[in-house]
């Protein structure tokens, strides 16, 4: 482990940007920046695309690690390069950012109001290519929408086995059990969760950090955030705009955010390299604020 990142992520003001979109939410982040799904014909296209969106991003002078302390990527990304570096190495080496990489093959079919991890085959091979590219830690995301005991115990339970078998390569696993946004049952589901999350945490042998969806009691994880097994607890936006997202974050010190959607809001390709870089400015620094906390 690269004890300079370790520091960074555990000691550093600052959030992760989450730019880790994959198959299937990928047009989704192109329409948002302006590129409609009529621009690109197959996926080779709609890759190189979102390739070119997450490099303007990542080479803008705006980002780096004086308020980023983190980047997720996709598996993808992390094997193409930025300016002739890959990708990761591009993060860490230029821009002082601790590169992360997502493993999940996306969600299985809801049970007991859940959706796991489909099965992750691969997970030994793709964490030996993480480490091979100086990457710091895994992320993995799995839904719970209802408050059903049953199926946030399966959640939480498969969560933790995939990051004990990451923490065998000597990565930091971020687990990502997120509570939707829209459930009815959204607060009861949070405290199934937390309880869920504090057993486990007693059997893990290393820190491990969470990406939590921000919760409706402010200040609901912070016995998940003074955990000693737990090297940082970040937030997703989950859906919520960024102004939504900063203000619940603001409300829940120790918990940094690590957004996706809400962070790159604005953003779009047709933008002047001044606008863009302004647009994306503002938005670190209202992310940067809302996260140091």
């Amino acid at each position: 482990m690269n004890e300079q990142q370790l520091h960074k992520i555990k000691d550093d003001p600052g959030f992760i940007a989450a730019l880790d979109q994959s198959g299937g939410s990928t047009p989704k982040a192109l329409k948002l920046y302006g590129i409609d799904e009529s621009s690109y014909s197959g996926d080779d296209e709609m890759f190189d695309l979102i390739h070119e969106m997450r490099t303007r991003i990542i080479t803008n002078p705006a980002f780096d690690g004086s308020r980023i302390v983190g980047a997720i990527l996709f598996e993808q990304t992390m094997d193409r390069q930025i300016e002739g570096i890959g990708s990761a190495e591009y993060l860490w080496n230029e821009k002082q950012v601790v590169p992360f990489l997502k493993v999940d093959k996306g969600l299985a079919d809801e049970a007991d109001g859940s959706q796991v991890m489909k099965p992750i085959p691969d997970l030994d091979d793709v964490c030996a290519k993480a480490v091979s590219h100086g990457v710091f830690g895994t992320k993995m995301r799995s839904v719970i929408k209802l408050a059903d005991d049953d199926g946030v115990a399966a959640n939480v339970a498969q969560q933790f086995a995939f990051g004990r078998q990451i923490l065998g390569h000597g990565l930091v696993p971020i687990i990502e059990p997120e509570v939707d946004i829209n459930s009815p049952t959204k607060a009861d589901a949070e405290k199934l969760l937390k309880a869920r999350i504090l057993a486990e945490l007693d059997d893990v042998d290393a820190a491990i950090m969470l990406k939590l969806t921000l919760p409706e009691e402010d200040g609901f994880y912070s016995e998940v955030v003074g955990h000693p097994k737990v090297l940082r607890v970040v937030a997703l936006s989950g859906g919520y705009s960024r102004a939504e997202a900063n203000a619940r974050l603001a409300r829940n010190p120790g918990v940094i955010a690590s957004f996706s959607r809400a962070f790159t809001e604005g953003l779009s390709a047709q933008q002047s390299d001044q606008d863009y870089t302004a647009t994306l400015d503002a938005s670190i620094q209202s992310i940067f604020e809302a996260s140091n906390t």
